[in-house]
């Protein structure tokens, strides 16, 4: 198992990240500097100019949240609008499929939970290779997951 990645392990899209957290940047600086530059404003249209632009910069920063931690004692999966923490022994698969958005993670309580910390929008290639990685801790960590419970 020397192949396995170390933990603590992040998964992110990072270029997708890079994207969004830039736009959001480049749309707040440039809505502000219009609210700023424009003399028929007043106080209260240039703050709401502000207001418009940090939400916008807000929503994108939101959008870039999602990623998967892998650590010694399970795995948490951080999406746009929620978080949760599962133990390795309660994670059956990890599936990406030709078209999928994004990872998948069959459990076993019957249901599937998504993971847009690995997808592969951007790029495709990376995150092929984070699915196989966390595949791969997956596969490990819950054969030896239950022998550590009864010690």
């Amino acid at each position: 198992m020397s192949d396995l990645p170390a933990l603590p392990i992040t998964f992110r899209p990072g270029r997708t990240r890079a994207v969004l957290l830039s736009a959001g940047a480049a749309i707040f600086v440039v809505i502000t500097a219009i609210a700023l530059l424009l003399p028929r404003l007043g106080p209260g249209e240039r703050l709401s100019f502000v207001f418009t632009a940090a939400m916008l910069a807000g929503v994108l920063a939101l959008l870039s949240r999602p990623k998967v931690v892998a650590e010694e004692s399970g795995v948490t999966v951080v999406n746009i609008a929620g978080k949760r923490q599962l133990a390795w022994a309660e994670i059956v698969e990890v599936n990406l499929r030709v078209g999928d958005p994004w990872v998948f993670l069959n459990l076993t309580d019957g249901t599937s939970l998504p993971a847009l910390g690995i997808q592969p929008g951007i790029a495709k290639q990376r995150a092929i290779e984070d699915a196989r990685a966390l595949r791969a801790l997956v596969q490990a960590r819950s054969i030896t997951e239950p022998e550590q419970r009864q010690s």
